[in-house]
């Protein structure tokens, strides 16, 4: 059976792919070359050369006009089996769900993941995560931009090793600094909903983690490469964050709660919040969690969440910060500490 136009062009576009990606050192071509190679003429070549460029494969050009593959800025096809495909798609949705800013290039990975199902094995499928992107696609707008290029540019500097000067303004700062820094982990926090990289701050002297959000001004990447530390490991440093922050000199924090409500309790349970949790039941039934955590007060909004089916029993500061809290929310409210009768019953509809 005699090939459509299409496969043929499908296959021949896969086929230059890989043939320039397996030149020594990535040695450029001349078209003539590549004509022969393929049994093709050069308008043909010349015409899939623009094709790949169309399709995300960033093309050199020399002053021979000879051609290879960029292969700083492209990473190699992978082959997915269909289980691993639904695997990147659910990642690639959360991703977007836990980001509070539409990621372009996310849009575009979910783009491509639905073409290859719909044009293959699973049309319907395909029809679905097709229709994901384009949803996603109209999300993204210009305010977004100056953070996807800040992404955009880390990403660079992580990929290549190479150290970033960045424009930093941390959350309680009147005032932004500027510092090089060397990028060793890309991490995002799915509590936050943002990105955050770790690594060396050559102004701190000491590792340090920096919010993307909160990088001021386009990132410059430097022609300095770096070298991550000898042994940095990342699963130790974040095995006591709860979400980011962690403190790589002080011991971790004890912290326990007290659950209560049966289906609060049910709740707590489906998860595993954090790697060192344990937790049990005292003598009324309720549930007492536990963790060593680095920064107790990351876990505020989670505690918060939970209202009155949540007590912090220690540590200490923080059962004192939340006690602070509900004194605040009550003046709010209009209800004295010493409240009774029918402010009482308004305190008690608020917080159980």
């Amino acid at each position: 059976m005699s090939q459509s136009k299409s496969e043929f062009k499908s296959e021949g576009l896969d086929a230059l792919r890989l043939y320039l990606l397996a030149q020594p050192s990535g040695s450029p071509l001349r078209q003539a070359d590549l004509a022969r190679h393929f049994g093709n003429d050069r308008s043909t070549i010349g015409r899939w050369i623009v094709s790949l460029e169309a399709n995300g494969v960033p093309i050199l050009w020399d002053e021979q006009k000879r051609v290879a593959i960029d292969r700083k800025r492209y990473i190699t096809h992978i082959s997915l089996s269909r289980h691993e495909t639904i695997v990147l798609m659910l990642a690639l949705r959360m991703y977007q769900q836990r980001q509070d800013k539409s990621d372009r290039n996310a849009v575009e990975m979910l783009q491509k993941l639905g073409v290859v199902l719909n044009q293959g094995i699973a049309p319907a499928a395909g029809e679905h995560v097709l229709a994901i992107a384009h949803q996603q696609r109209l999300q993204v707008s210009d305010q977004q931009q100056d953070y996807q290029r800040v992404l955009e540019e880390i990403g660079d500097a992580w990929i290549d090793g190479r150290k970033v000067q960045i424009r930093y303004r941390p959350l309680r700062a009147r005032r932004a600094f500027d510092e090089v820094f060397h990028p060793y982990l890309l991490e995002p926090s799915a509590l936050s909903r943002s990105t955050y990289m770790i690594g060396y701050s050559e102004l701190a002297g000491a590792m340090r983690v920096r919010k993307l959000e909160r990088i001021e001004r386009r990132p410059l990447v430097l022609d300095e490469p770096f070298a991550v530390a000898a042994g940095f490991d990342p699963f130790k440093l974040l095995g006591g964050a709860w979400s980011i922050w962690f403190d790589e000199d002080s011991q971790p924090i004890s912290v326990r709660l007290r659950f209560s409500g049966d289906q609060v309790v049910r709740r707590v349970l489906e998860e595993r919040w954090h790697p060192s949790q344990r937790t049990e039941r005292d003598p009324e039934g309720r549930l007492i969690w536990a963790a060593e955590v680095d920064e107790p007060l990351e876990m505020l909004p989670w505690i918060r969440g939970w209202g009155a089916d949540c007590e912090v029993l220690e540590p200490q500061e923080l059962r004192e910060q939340m006690l602070g809290e509900i004194r605040r929310q009550m003046r709010a409210y209009g209800i004295a500490e010493t409240a009774s009768d029918d402010r009482q019953q308004r305190f008690d509809d608020i917080f159980g």
